[in-house]
């Protein structure tokens, strides 16, 4: 059986990162570093950010039910890689 450990990040919240980015001009870049493993910020890897949407969780249709949306209080953020010069893939 393969050795496990509970990951338990400090999940930042929306005061976090106003505090954290208060003194950056309007026009900075976001740049955000993914991990490479649970907690393994050794070998990360550094994205951009290039979109936010708010969460919406959607369920169907059921035969009592209509089709439904929700927002969350919460967005997701969309990072893309550095803008760079990269091979095609096939």
């Amino acid at each position: 059986m393969a050795d496990t450990f509970d990951h338990t990040p400090q999940v930042w919240n929306a005061a976090q990162l106003r505090e954290a980015i208060k003194d950056l001009p309007d026009d900075a870049p976001i740049q955000i570093g993914v991990a490479e493993s649970p907690a393994n910020f050794d070998g990360y890897d550094t994205f951009v950010l290039v979109d936010a949407e708010h969460v919406e969780n959607w369920w169907p249709a059921t035969s009592t039910t209509p089709e439904r949306t929700e927002t969350e209080e919460a967005i997701t953020l969309f990072a893309d890689w550095r803008p760079d010069t990269y091979d095609q893939l096939d």
